[in-house]
């Protein structure tokens, strides 16, 4: 019990918030292909193969960033009592179980169309970098917005087999999510991080966050209505962008970087709106 309580820890499957951000794009990216080609067996059966990547990938993930950030960890208070931080597993046991949570997320790549098996792979650079830039840049999360968004296109190409404006339209406002709500998240943070050392877009904007914040909030709802009206799609479909809209007004009102739990609250409430976007898009379908 002991051994799985670390993994638990280790992998963050105690917190679904993480693979669930991983995943909702993932399913845009799905759901945007689906209007297109209407393959509903391949649609439903692919979109469980994405969930259970997209929950393989970030348990390796967070692993891989706990052992490149093992000696900031310690220093961070959020932080410190990680397993590998804290000591409770070796650094080799832990490159273990990067390996064989890759391994299984790679037979289920391998279930894809070729196309879709490269685009994973090549997602491997940006996920295995993405820790170490924290420290030479101030964005770490516009890498972390690659990263995470990634599946928007292979979604998409999982059905399709091709490459078009539309997914990569709507990549680009996942990016601008990413880049809002790894901001709030950052807050909670941000005194130990300022003292360490690492560089994040919440330290860069900490004067004015909800500026920040609102900016690439409406950036992402600029950019899924140019997708939108790429797609020729009918007026009436845009009032169903009121429920993911407000949720991000939800978010701007709620935290407070003085107050790291409306930040955590915040960033949580993100699932909703990755929920809210999905709806919004699997809409044009019906």
């Amino acid at each position: 019990m002991k051994h799985i309580k670390i993994f638990i820890e280790l992998t963050r499957l105690n917190k679904p918030i993480g693979f669930m951000l991983l995943f909702w794009p993932c399913s845009w990216g799905l759901a945007l292909a689906y209007y297109f080609k209407q393959e509903t067996t391949l649609y439903f059966s692919y979109l469980i193969l994405f969930f259970c990547g997209s929950v393989l990938m970030r348990s390796a993930g967070c692993i891989f960033n706990d052992i490149i950030d093992r000696d900031l960890d310690k220093k961070v208070e959020r932080t410190k009592k990680r397993p590998i931080a804290s000591k409770q597993i070796s650094i080799l046991k832990s490159f273990i179980y990067v390996i064989i949570l890759c391994l299984l997320a790679l037979l289920i790549l391998l279930q894809f169309n070729r196309l879709t098996i490269i685009l994973g792979i090549s997602s491997m650079v940006l996920a295995f970098s993405y820790p170490f830039m924290k420290r030479i840049t101030y964005w770490p999360q516009f890498f972390l917005g690659l990263t995470f968004n990634w599946g928007i296109i292979m979604g998409w190409t999982s059905l399709t087999d091709t490459i078009s404006i539309q997914p990569f339209i709507l990549y680009i406002a996942a990016i601008f999510w990413t880049l809002g709500y790894d901001t709030i998240y950052g807050l909670q943070d941000i005194d130990d991080d300022e003292i360490i050392g690492v560089k994040s877009t919440s330290i860069k904007f900490k004067n004015n966050p909800k500026i920040f914040v609102g900016a690439c909030y409406c950036l992402c709802i600029l950019f899924i209505l140019l997708m939108f009206m790429e797609m020729e799609m009918s007026k009436y479909f845009i009032f169903l962008m009121v429920p993911f809209i407000f949720s991000f007004v939800y978010q701007l009102k709620i935290f407070n970087k003085q107050n790291p739990i409306t930040c955590l609250n915040a960033f949580k409430s993100n699932n909703v709106t990755g929920f809210f976007i999905f709806l919004f898009i699997f809409s044009f379908t019906i």
